[in-house]
């Protein structure tokens, strides 16, 4: 009998957890990719998922199963996303446990068509923030204002203002720290508007409260879900007549835009970000030349 992987895959999602600050929703999806390529596996080999049988994985293997993934018209972009939580948890195991198997750096990631964030317009920003959805309890329509106000004058990642407990707002105060991803740290600067809409949120605030409850709390008083989030923002999409790309992430995109379509000096948005590469800050220069091209022919007599 071979040695069991469950204990390893549960550091592994504690390490993801602690070390990385993965986000819960970025865990779940590794954690769920990680089972479907085990019960592929054990099918694939009529065998029992061990530490053993991972290392007898070939390239031939893995192509396999992206073919049988290809097969179900799963998207290359869900598949690419796949590769990356397999290899976290074999370089995991690589690390902490020695264990070699070069097939899973071989096989080659799916390439993706290049895709270029999609802002909001600066109104249909302000109107998300401003919004009061139907039928809804007043303080959850604080709530709901406040976050997508942090969203688009902070340009946080979701998971980022979801995070934040009570304690991290303090009066008067100018600037908020985010641990971001792989627990960096960055300032961001807190708008006198934010701020507000945070201030008008927590004056409605229904439960009981110290400097550890989270922020953002959904109708049981527990942290909120991005899930959650996503919802109220989709059901305001309808409302509003709003394109399907208006979600939470779009208006950290927007923020990014605006802030260079006004001017914006790329390094600084690059640390609001948060981002490591300047690169993937750069994206946002293609969307804000696009943006004032759009203008130039609307107003230029020459256009």
């Amino acid at each position: 009998m071979g040695i069991s992987l469950q204990p390893y895959i549960f550091e592994w999602l504690n390490w993801l957890t602690v070390e990385k600050n993965a986000s819960p929703h970025t865990v779940s999806n590794y954690c769920r990719d990680l089972a479907f390529f085990f019960t592929f596996l054990s099918q694939h080999f009529q065998e029992l998922i061990t530490l053993e049988l991972l290392q007898k994985v070939a390239l031939q293997d893995l192509r396999a199963y992206l073919t049988h993934r290809v097969n179900q018209k799963i998207s290359h972009r869900s598949n690419a996303r796949m590769l990356a939580s397999i290899r976290s948890f074999v370089r995991y195991l690589h690390r902490h446990y020695k264990f070699e198997n070069q097939a899973f750096e071989r096989i080659k990631t799916p390439k993706l068509p290049k895709s270029l964030p999609r802002p909001l317009s600066t109104n249909d920003a302000i109107n998300v923030i401003e919004a009061e959805a139907s039928v809804q309890e007043d303080w959850v329509i604080a709530r709901n204002q406040a976050l997508f106000a942090l969203l688009y004058g902070a340009g946080l990642r979701i998971s980022e203002a979801l995070n934040l407990n009570q304690g991290d707002i303090q009066q008067n105060q100018l600037s908020l720290r985010i641990k971001g991803k792989g627990n960096k740290e960055r300032l961001v600067p807190l708008l006198p508007e934010v701020l507000k809409k945070i201030k008008e949120y927590l004056s409605l605030f229904p439960f009981a409260c110290t400097s550890k409850t989270p922020l953002f709390v959904g109708a049981k008083g527990k942290r909120l879900n991005p899930g959650i989030a996503q919802k109220e923002l989709r059901q305001l999409r309808l409302e509003l007549g709003l394109p399907e790309s208006a979600t939470p992430h779009s208006l950290r995109h927007s923020f990014a835009t605006h802030l260079l379509t006004s001017g914006g000096d790329l390094r600084t948005i690059q640390e609001l970000l948060g981002h490591v590469s300047l690169s993937t800050t750069q994206r946002y220069t293609e969307v804000a030349d696009s943006k004032l091209m759009e203008l130039y022919a609307k107003v230029h007599p020459r256009a």
